[in-house]
């Protein structure tokens, strides 16, 4: 039988767990070494194909994809790049079809999160029209966890973890240092449309006088008022006011708090929420305040990888790569909740152009009716998702994390240049 090769990449905002997704494809591609010939991984995503920069994981041993589960960040480099519609740029999926084709890549095999279903959705639909056989399908991650279709995203459960942690010992500090004058400390985490890691912050409170006592969501209009009576009520009861910010809060007309700026493409930089809300505070109230941005450390995490967000990602990754071979084409292997305490989940299908660009938010039955904090209906969906620890090597006092040798793939066509 002939083999083909299985391209493989990463997108986006990496994660605690990506590679543990990337070393269960590889190993459960190599348990059809019959069928397929080798996994090759594209440098930086998508721009990898498009710049024929591919990379040999042959090399890698058993033992290198043991420790590749372990270690955060993303092995094969990731890129946020979107593919132009087809119509639009043809000559980007002509180069895209001649690599796979000099290449002999059959499978393609893209990590990442809702923009990524739809670049999954691009290449099969160009492939279909094409009449080149491919198989495409997703893998999803994203420590937003706002990617639909699934009940949570590998990424996520370890990046709750973190910053929960965070919040808690924070809290610690808070409770020994509270004074007559009055403290507030504010931790501004990822979210820009959806709040689930503000959310996830709350994990850390056992009960009402416990950090983090006000919650801001981007699904809750800031109110100035209600926050401030809230913020001024708890100082009166414990000393201190420990508060979670989701960087992308609005103004009830739809304005950003804080942003940062503009890139070349109109996006928008998103930070500074959470020294915006300290300072408001001690502007109104007089508040000793202090904030903190946990930034690339709260996806970056790997000392503190959840055990259920390990397992998820391995297994979406297996799975992939059996839909895959099975010819399940325009795929993602999505979560689905069986129960929550025990906690059971299952993997199945579903169809990447139900969930391509699409943005889960926080549903409103999360959200405690004043705005300010999460539900019991929210905490009993995000408290397994954090659950158990899977921890890396340790040398010298800190985490081991291997880097390895990832051989280039002799190119085969003339250089191309990617706009």
């Amino acid at each position: 039988m002939k083999k083909s090769n299985l391209f493989y990449a990463q997108a986006g905002g990496v994660t605690a767990v990506i590679n543990a997704s990337a070393a269960s494809v590889i190993e459960a591609a190599r348990e059809h070494a019959g069928e397929v010939g080798t996994v090759l991984a594209g440098r930086h995503g998508i721009l990898g194909a498009l710049g024929e920069d591919l990379v040999d994981t042959a090399s890698l041993t058993a033992r290198d994809l043991a420790l590749l589960a372990r270690t955060p960040g993303g092995a094969f480099g990731s890129c946020r790049f979107d593919l132009d519609p087809p119509q639009d740029n043809p000559a980007q999926y002509d180069r895209l079809f001649a690599v796979f084709a000099a290449h002999d890549i059959r499978w393609f095999l893209y990590n990442g999160g809702n923009g990524s279903m739809e670049t999954v959705a691009k290449v099969s639909a160009e492939a279909k029209r094409r009449g080149y056989p491919l198989v495409c399908v997703g893998v999803p991650k994203t420590v937003d966890n706002d990617l639909e279709g699934t009940d949570c995203s590998p990424g996520f459960g370890s990046a709750a973890k973190y910053v929960a942690t965070g919040m808690r010992e924070a809290g610690l500090d808070l409770a020994a240092m509270a004074s007559r004058v009055g403290r507030a400390f504010v931790m501004e985490v990822m979210g820009r449309n959806a709040g689930w890691l503000a959310a996830a912050t709350a994990l850390a409170s056992r009960h009402e006088d416990e950090p983090p006592h006000i919650v801001l969501l981007p699904e809750v209009p800031f109110d100035e008022a209600v926050f401030l009576a809230k913020v001024e009520e708890t100082v009166r009861r414990l000393g201190y006011c420990a508060i979670t910010v989701s960087e992308g809060i609005r103004h009830a007309d739809g304005s950003l708090v804080m942003e940062q700026d503009h890139d070349a493409k109109g996006h928008v930089q998103l930070g500074g929420a959470g020294q915006c809300i300290a300072r408001l505070i001690h502007a109104r109230l007089g508040y000793k305040h202090h904030w903190a941005i946990p930034d690339y450390l709260q996806r970056a995490a790997g000392h503190l990888v959840s055990a259920t967000d390990h397992a998820h990602a391995r297994a979406v990754g297996r799975a992939a790569v059996d839909y895959a071979l099975a010819g399940r084409d325009g795929v993602m292997p999505a979560i689905r909740r069986l129960a929550d305490a025990p906690y059971r989940w299952v993997v199945e299908p579903v169809p990447v152009a139900a969930v391509a660009n699409l943005e889960r938010r926080v549903p409103r039955e999360f959200i405690r009716a004043d705005g300010l904090y999460i539900t019991e209906t929210a905490r009993r969906y995000l408290q397994p998702l954090i659950e158990g620890e899977v921890s890396p090597a340790w040398v010298d006092g800190l985490p081991d994390y291997p880097r390895f040798a990832l051989p280039a793939v002799a190119r085969r066509l003339a250089p191309y240049a990617i706009p």
